[in-house]
């Protein structure tokens, strides 16, 4: 019995989803990245998808009722390459932030009103922006972004204030970051920054502003995405990697737990769907249903016309646990269903 499995201990039925049906047409995704759109059930229970266009509009669409409730024209001067949501409940407001890689813009959006609060440009002089989060700290909120260094240049971790202003920075040895997230361990009272590098994952201790661990296999290439979930009172992280593998790596040892063969080529986002289920977005045209107790692949999911970037699964109060996957290249944005 492998070491997952004794950690899960739980025989889950296996999604059966198939194609519901096409959200839109017109959506746009660039670069090899995860979250290029957002799913997220709203403070005052809607449940909205935000994505952007080719065009730069920033577009807000009601999941329940199937239907655009805004598009804003030109959010940004180039395309948006990320879109992230954060639950901000002291303030009873859910917040996107929405970045373009191309010209190290990002904006911070109050989803009730759909006001721009911040406009932060040039965040990397030296390289490009491929991810943001937000971190809660003590209920005053941070924008932390990422780095991406073109040769012989040095940017770090930064983060910034609501009023624009950088209250700390994170050495990260100047490697190119393309996926950053943060955990929060009540149990602790820690909280750790997670990264996405060339090679391996890296985790930071906030408050001791240093590393925490590194998580390394030979076989690693690009990380594009990481999902954390806890298990049993054990903290898992689940990455994907361009060389076609999923890992699932112990969070506070660094010991790799599972190494499963995915694809022969790039993978990109993972979804977490239970303690059993992972589905992975793959280069070429599916999505894959990975069992991680057995390490193997269940099902493929058809449907799409290029590769796929960012899946994202969504509780429907009328069809249940959902799915919904952007292609890179054929511009759409599909919803998977127990129901067909």
């Amino acid at each position: 019995m492998s070491i997952v499995s004794k950690l899960i201990n739980e025989s889950i039925e296996p999604p059966n989803l198939k194609l519901f049906g096409e959200i839109t047409k017109n959506s746009y995704s660039s670069f090899d990245l995860d979250n290029t759109f957002s799913t997220f059930k709203t403070i005052n229970d809607f449940l909205f998808l935000v994505y952007s266009t080719k065009s730069c509009s920033l577009i807000c669409y009601d999941l329940i009722n199937f239907t655009k409730i805004i598009e804003i024209k030109h959010s940004h001067k180039i395309h948006i390459t990320n879109i992230r949501h954060f639950l901000d409940t002291n303030n009873k407001r859910d917040l996107i932030i929405s970045l373009s890689d191309r010209d190290n813009n990002l904006k911070l959006w109050n989803v009730n009103n759909w006001e721009c609060i911040i406009n932060i440009s040039h965040i990397n002089n030296a390289g490009s922006l491929c991810s943001a989060c937000i971190l809660n700290e003590n209920n005053n909120i941070y924008i932390i972004t990422s780095n991406c260094n073109i040769i012989g240049a040095s940017e770090k971790i930064k983060i910034f204030d609501l009023e624009g202003n950088i209250m700390k920075q994170i050495d990260n040895s100047n490697e190119n970051i393309y996926f950053i997230d943060t955990l929060y361990n009540n149990k602790n009272n820690r909280i750790y920054l997670i990264t996405g590098n060339m090679n391996y994952i890296k985790s930071y201790d906030y408050y001791k502003n240093k590393l925490y661990n590194k998580y390394f296999d030979n076989e690693s290439g690009c990380h594009i995405s990481i999902q954390t979930n806890e298990i049993n009172n054990i903290f898992m992280l689940v990455e994907s990697c361009s060389y076609g593998f999923i890992r699932i790596w112990n969070f506070h040892s660094a010991e790799l737990l599972n190494k499963i063969k995915i694809d022969n080529d790039w993978i990109f986002g993972i979804c977490l769907w239970d303690k059993n289920y992972v589905f992975v977005a793959c280069k070429y045209k599916l999505i894959k249903l990975v069992n991680i107790e057995k390490g193997i692949i269940e099902k493929n999911l058809e449907g799409h016309n290029s590769g796929i970037f960012t899946i994202k699964k969504i509780e429907h109060p009328k069809l249940g646990k959902c799915l919904i996957s952007q292609g890179y290249e054929d511009d759409q944005i599909k919803l998977w269903t127990n129901i067909s």
